[in-house]
């Protein structure tokens, strides 16, 4: 009987924990990136495809392009690898945090499993998932720490292979199997194994063949290839190395599919047959030149990963197709995407949205921002972006793109600060002015580099912008055409002492209320003068947390909300803030204790929408929605109940009529319906929907809604004779009080109960709608059938 030492018996053994994902496209959609490519799997008539963080399947066949995300139950996190299991219809997949999930394609359905994610034994940067390779019921999946084995009938683990030196955690990046030996590439070494030996587990059964870094072992028909970090690719005969290939560049994608290998390095992308003979070559073109991530061949096609360039600006484009009979024909394969997951600061306006990634750090400092980057453009259901090589064709260094501003008379015009070039005026998606010191009011710290904050236009129209670190703080670009510039030297002196102004709000006075870094909240009246009237509150004495001030909103009251890096304060008395600066906390019940509302949390946006209701963004704690005053949480979305990716929420942006909010995480934008809409100045566009409501539709939880109304109104609902059913108005029924007929802003929602909280029957309803402060009434007919 063979010995076995008992050192080998320690070994990791995984419980399944198993959680089914919540679905949530009925009041939530999408805008994710589909452009950088993490993986390829094929199906036999799809392809699968992971980007960032998301999942499409593009039909080889009909060419239809579906899409899986957070919305249908992802997680959100990073992927790294997927494995799609054609005669169980499942697709695997593994994330660089360790967490896998198993798509059930049948059912739609998708499963976590957290045993990797959840393990203490292994270190959390040890945990990523690099590769599934499946031999019948088993998976064996190569990690940052060595090879873990799954049955996907079972849906359990089994063994854990620890094979470095000693039985240490190895990083393996792909496992093989070929003449009934299991072969793992490790960064260390080349290792194998034979199947026939039930000890797998003893890290001194593997054996080791070549040193080295290895990227991948793919077994080819009867053929055994290994490619290494030194760009070279070699097939691997009797356990002894024979060089095949050398590359001009890294290799970056190794795979095989119907006997064939597919190897990808920066640039090019190759495809072999089983005995190693180039059946086509694929390289990046004039049009076409990301860095290639990934490849593999499907009949006579090949479809090709592609990433962004981080130092040239250089956009992904998703899938790249091509032919083996005409490589050098691209044709881009992916959803509707802007151009990343991360924005930095977005904006809507009349159905269009405006984004951009680019920025500068949480200290307005270059380090931490992204230098090279485009602008996304949502319109007409269609994202139309503008790269950053066709933005350097018209601007010099257009780096580092820090906000935008969207004339509210135009929404096709845009004025985009560049926190290194000025400020860019986009018209039509095309360039058609660089403001800088040769045009403009705005002189540069240094050079040709200009430090341009945020902007905002007054009601008359004018344009306001911050320029940062200079004596010329606050610049006006007039309708007339001529820029103003304000100094502030008499309260921020040197001007250098303050880094940056990150927010900008007029009261009904006229007075410019700005959020900077260290001198708190900056209130300015301009006047004709250089020297405008300054004054600011900003020190602990006075009630701020915090002097860094992140947002500025003025809610429907004319009350100012102030979110800083340690929580959030409000101004009731903006008139009287000149004289007297003064601000105020909000304190609320928790649990029967009195607390301050978001204490010492990091804000990042606060938005109010049409029923004065205030959207708080953070970073770490997800996003809020608090009644006007802040005293009820309506919502407090995080990524564990909603279908959020990250907690850190970056900025918000509202869709007032018809109640969508667009919320920009660090991975990813989402819009929520939320039934909120800004209200009307008449009745005269006011109608309800659905109607008729048809026995299909649930009222109790969908609610038929009563759109465009006015502020101040009185809803009352009959029947055809006139009784009374329902009841509501304006300042009394708001919204989650739990009232039948509830008004929030210009829309009203009816659970279809009456008086007596009865679900009411089939027939006529009048609705009749009475302006409380124009008396102007409408009547609305609104048929229901159960």
């Amino acid at each position: 009987m063979r010995y076995i030492k008992p050192l080998i018996f320690i070994f990791l053994f995984f419980f399944i924990k198993i959680s089914y994902c919540q679905n949530f496209e009925d009041a939530w959609s999408e805008h994710y990136s589909y452009l950088e490519i993490k993986d390829v799997s094929p199906g036999l008539d799809k392809l699968y495809v992971a980007a960032e963080n998301t999942i499409f399947t593009y039909d080889i066949n009909t060419y239809q392009i579906e899409k899986l995300s957070t919305i249908n139950g992802l997680s959100g996190e990073t992927i790294s690898a997927i494995l799609y299991i054609e005669d169980q219809d499942l697709l695997l997949l593994g994330f660089e945090n360790g967490l896998m999930q198993i798509y059930d394609q049948v059912n739609r359905t998708f499963l976590t499993v957290v045993d990797i994610l959840d393990k203490p034994t292994i270190p959390p940067n040890n945990k990523g998932i690099n590769q599934f390779f499946r031999n019948q019921d088993l998976v064996y999946i190569s990690t940052d720490y060595g090879i873990s084995v799954y049955n996907i009938n079972a849906l359990e683990f089994g063994d854990t292979y620890y094979i470095g030196p000693n039985g240490s955690q190895l990083k393996v990046r792909q496992t093989t199997m070929f003449n009934n030996y299991i072969y793992a590439a490790t960064e260390q070494r080349l290792y194998r194994a034979s199947l026939d030996n039930p000890n797998l587990i003893d890290y001194q059964e593997w054996e080791s063949l070549n040193n080295g870094n290895w990227l991948g072992v793919q077994n080819v028909e009867d053929r055994l290839y290994v490619a290494n970090s030194n760009r070279r690719v070699y097939e691997v005969v009797n356990g002894n190395l024979i060089q095949k290939v050398a590359y001009p560049q890294d290799i970056v994608g190794f795979k095989s599919n119907d006997n064939r290998l597919s190897v990808t390095i920066t640039k090019q992308s190759y495809v072999y047959s089983s005995n190693f003979d180039q059946l086509v070559n694929a390289a990046t073109t004039t049009d076409f030149n990301p860095n290639f991530s990934t490849s593999i061949s499907v009949s006579e096609e090949l479809f090709v990963g592609t990433n962004r360039i981080e130092n040239t600006g250089q956009p992904a484009f998703g899938i790249l197709k091509t032919s083996f009979s005409d490589p050098e024909n691209f044709e881009e394969i992916h959803p509707e995407s802007p151009l990343r997951n991360r924005f930095f600061k977005l904006k809507y306006q009349e159905g269009q949205i405006w984004g951009i990634h680019g920025g500068y750090s949480i200290s307005y400092n270059f380090n931490g921002g992204v230098r090279r980057e485009g602008i996304s453009h949502f319109i007409n259901d269609e994202w139309r972006n503008i790269t950053y090589d066709s933005l350097a064709q018209n601007v010099t260094n257009p780096w580092y793109l820090s906000y935008l501003t969207i004339d509210p008379f135009n929404s096709s015009n845009v004025y985009v600060s560049s926190y290194y070039s000025g400020i860019i005026n986009i018209q039509n998606e095309e360039v058609v002015n660089v403001f800088n010191q040769s045009n403009s009011s705005l002189v540069p710290l240094f050079g040709s580099v200009y430090l341009i904050l945020n902007s905002a236009f007054d009601d008359q129209g004018n344009f306001y912008v911050y320029n940062g670190r200079v004596n010329e703080t606050l610049n006006k670009l007039s309708e007339n055409g001529q820029w103003t510039s304000y100094n502030y030297q008499a309260l921020i002196d040197p001007a250098t002492s303050n880094l940056g102004f990150s927010s900008m709000v007029f009261d009904n006075n006229g007075t410019i209320f700005s959020g900077s870094s260290h001198y708190g909240v900056i209130a300015c009246v301009p006047n004709s003068s250089n020297n405008p009237t300054i004054v600011n509150i900003s020190e602990e004495e006075e009630g701020m947390p915090s002097p860094n001030i992140r947002t500025l909103a003025l809610d429907r009251n004319g009350q100012l909300w102030i979110g800083m890096d340690k929580g959030i304060r409000v101004v009731y008395n903006t008139q009287s803030f000149l004289e007297n600066p003064e601000v105020d906390n909000i304190v609320v019940l928790d649990n029967g204790e009195a607390s301050e509302l978001l204490f010492q949390q990091f804000v990042t946006d606060i938005e109010v929408d049409g029923s004065n209701n205030k959207w708080i963004a953070t970073l770490d704690t997800g996003l809020y929605y608090f009644s006007s005053d802040g005293q009820q949480t309506i919502y407090h979305f995080t990524k564990d109940n909603s279908p959020l990716p990250s907690n850190d929420v970056l900025d918000v942006a509202l869709d007032e009529e018809n109640g969508i909010v667009y919320i920009a995480t660090e991975k990813g934008l989402l819009s929520f319906k939320s039934e909120a809409s800004k209200p009307k100045t008449t009745l005269e566009d006011a109608f309800v929907f659905p109607n008729p409501v048809r026995p299909t539709f649930d009222m109790v939880s969908e609610k038929i809604k009563i759109r465009d109304i006015s502020e101040n109104v009185n809803i009352k609902i009959t029947d055809i004779e006139g009784n009374l059913v329902a009841e509501a108005e304006s300042n009394t029924n708001g919204r989650f009080k739990g009232y039948n007929l509830e008004i929030d802003g210009g829309t009203a929602l009816w659970n279809g109960k009456n008086l007596a909280g009865d679900v009411v029957a089939s027939g006529v309803y009048l609705v009749m709608l009475n302006d409380l402060d124009t008396l102007e009434t409408k009547v609305l007919k609104l048929m229901v059938v159960r």
